[in-house]
């Protein structure tokens, strides 16, 4: 009798653990548990999964989206893979996989502070298909011509940060490598209460001594009161707000906010209305078992800022050390895309990723609708998988998704697209509009290493993501991309190792 009661507990218990592992929450997000390690404690929540749909020309001749150029969701990622756990579906954005990667765009010329150039191919993983890459790239700014900074480090030491405390300061220790005498840096911590640790300190060698310590001061316990702390950091950059300069509250936590303000459209709320006085907001993720991917992504967009995810100082190099003024520092505001597709030559398309990016028609000359930032020297990469004219393949009619009727007629017969594109200076409030005809010259017969690189990284998140556009398997993503050269930092060549332990892991 005893063992029979014994056993029943054991399958329970692991009835229990199964039962870990994703679950919807209120809100809409789900909650994700991956295997191995501490399974039922996590508490992790990501948006729900999207993909975009093919789309008749004939009925939608136009595509609008924002830019993205949060790149978190790739090393959230890597993090799972590494520890030997496919990652939850919800946690892969594809924008954010193809950004990861750096590609060789031509810098803007003349008054121009962005650059853009596309690039058409076979599609991988349907050879009936085509794919366009569209690239855009901000203007690098000398690091010595770039205003002031006030910036105020808000740093979360509630007790499920007290892992992540280590690596968060040797983050934050990189951080202040870039930063120049000139400008200054105030530490906020939050967890039951907020505490100023530092007021706004110049980042002179005295200053710099005292921004050390105090970080190396820290320690973490008690629950999470973020909201209050999001409110003392946006205070204490008004306070000392320059000018012209660049004003910015960079927040590093692990999302898990329990008391005050803790709802993703409170938090949005609040940091929206601080983005309207020109203070911005940059996320930096840390930790696994907490992590509120979903919240962190929307409030970086709502600050006007990026999200990045911290798992190691390799990765804390390379977005608060390599990328630290393109993170910071924004050169080109509301940058928004539109594709207008010629019917002539194109029958559909669909848009790969950025499904929380999308706009209206309307929003593309609409300069009160917000869009994303550029930084000095950012690049961002979009990709349309397009079907050509003459192709026999058969689209649902998606005439009720669109206010707009059919495009109007054209004997264009040499371009396949126009592109436009609009974005603002910092300073000003109309918007600048440049575009680009895309004809049949840009139709390559041995695609740039840059194409290839962008297509079979999006093609990796597609599978990782269960699309059902993409059919390629991981093992042939990883022999397709063999022979990508490697890039001086080693991105390319983790990549093929990623993919490789994501092929074994998915058998």
């Amino acid at each position: 009798m005893k063992k029979t009661i014994l056993l029943s507990q054991i399958i329970l218990f692991g009835l229990f653990i199964m039962g870990c592992g994703r679950e919807d929450s209120e809100d809409g997000t789900m909650n994700y548990s991956p295997g191995g390690y501490d399974s039922y404690y996590n508490t992790e929540r990501y948006a729900d999964r999207d993909e975009n749909d093919f789309k008749l020309v004939s009925v939608n001749p136009t595509s609008v989206f924002s830019v993205d150029v949060d790149k978190a969701s790739y090393s959230n990622v890597r993090d799972y893979i590494q520890r030997g756990s496919l990652p939850p579906i919800g946690s892969v954005r594809t924008e954010e996989f193809v950004n990861y990667f750096n590609y060789s765009y031509p810098e803007p010329t003349g008054d121009d502070l962005v650059s853009l150039n596309a690039e058409i191919g076979e599609c991988a993983w349907n050879k009936g298909h085509y794919l366009l890459k569209l690239g855009l790239k901000a203007k690098t700014i000398d690091v010595s011509n770039v205003p002031s900074s006030n910036l105020v480090f808000l740093i979360d030491v509630s007790g499920s940060m007290s892992q992540e405390l280590p690596l968060l300061v040797e983050a934050f220790d990189v951080l202040m490598d870039g930063l120049r005498d000139n400008d200054r840096v105030a530490i906020v911590t939050y967890a039951s209460g907020d505490r100023v640790v530092l007021q706004s300190t110049l980042c002179t060698k005295e200053g710099r001594k005292k921004i050390y310590n105090a970080l190396h001061s820290l320690s973490a316990g008690g629950s999470t009161q973020g909201a209050k702390g999001i409110q003392t950091a946006y205070e204490i950059a008004h306070k000392n707000f320059i000018s012209g300069g660049n004003n910015r509250v960079i927040l590093a936590t692990d999302g898990d906010f329990n008391v005050g303000v803790s709802s993703t459209a409170g938090l949005k709320d609040l940091i929206q209305k601080e983005m309207e006085t020109n203070v911005f907001l940059t996320v930096l993720g840390f930790g696994r078992g907490n992590l509120n991917d979903e919240m962190m992504s929307t409030i970086a967009d709502a600050g006007n800022g990026n999200y990045s995810y911290i798992s190691t100082i390799y990765e804390a190099k390379k977005a608060l050390g390599t990328e630290l003024w393109g993170s910071i520092y924004t050169v080109a505001q509301d940058v928004k895309i539109l594709v207008d597709f010629n019917p002539n030559l194109v029958k559909a398309y669909r848009l790969i990723g950025y499904e929380k990016r999308l706009l209206n028609n309307e929003d593309f000359n609409n300069d009160k609708k917000d869009a994303g930032d550029m930084g000095s020297g950012h690049t961002v990469t979009a990709l349309y998988e397009i079907v050509s004219a003459d192709s026999n393949e058969e689209f649902p009619n998606t005439a009720t998704e669109s206010e707009y009727v059919n495009p109007v007629a054209s004997n264009d017969h040499t371009n396949w697209m126009t592109v436009k594109f609009r974005y603002k200076k910092p300073t000003e409030t109309e918007s600048k509009l440049q575009e680009l005809k895309v004809d049949g010259s840009y139709l390559k017969d041995l695609n740039s290493a840059d194409f290839n690189l962008a297509q079979y990284v999006s093609a990796f998140a597609q599978v990782l993501n269960d699309s059902k556009y993409c059919p390629m398997s991981l093992e042939d993503i990883s022999n397709s991309i063999a022979s990508i050269p490697s890039d001086e930092n080693g991105y390319v060549d983790e990549l093929k190792v990623l993919v490789r332990e994501a092929s074994m892991l998915k058998k």
